[in-house]
């Protein structure tokens, strides 16, 4: 099954402006080159280095709540297409060299329902909020670059 990376996003620091890219180097050390996010802590594990969400699930609570704000409003890193974000952890995607390994569901939280009432309720059920993953090889990314499913780490 392969999808396809429809955008990247990225903040420097918490709360701060959402900047959109067309491409993007990623790193073990500090996940998405810029986010403020990624950087792997002194004896931390990069448990939240990266976020993914499905263009699906984005379409569907803004379907639901009958608006249509850009997918970046959700501060997620990646948004997909065409595939189905792994909701085992220990599963990984594929973008060019880039891997990444799916850790947990990514639950909104309430800074949705300050930008649209709803939102937050809205991206609750069956992992639409996304998943969060940390990376496990480098490389750069790129906008319109292929995902697939690498492989489910057994338990």
């Amino acid at each position: 099954m392969t999808g396809r990376l429809l955008g990247i996003a990225r903040h420097g620091r918490p709360r701060g402006p959402i900047e959109t890219l067309e491409k993007v180097a990623v790193s073990v050390e500090g996940g998405l080159a810029g986010d403020f996010r990624g950087m792997v802590k002194p004896g931390g594990r990069g448990r939240r280095q990266v976020s993914l969400m499905e263009a699906r699930h984005w379409a569907a609570a803004m379907d639901e709540l009958g608006h249509n704000l850009p997918w970046w409003n959700r501060r997620c890193n990646l948004l997909v297409d065409g595939i189905a974000l792994p909701r085992v952890p220990g599963s990984r995607l594929r973008i060019g060299d880039v891997v990444i390994e799916i850790i947990q569901e990514c639950d909104p939280c309430s800074r949705m329902e300050q930008l649209l009432p709803g939102l937050e309720a809205a991206l609750t059920p069956d992992w639409r909020g996304g998943a969060l993953g940390r990376v496990i090889a480098g490389g750069e990314i790129a906008v319109g670059d292929e995902i697939e499913l690498d492989a489910v780490r057994p338990e």
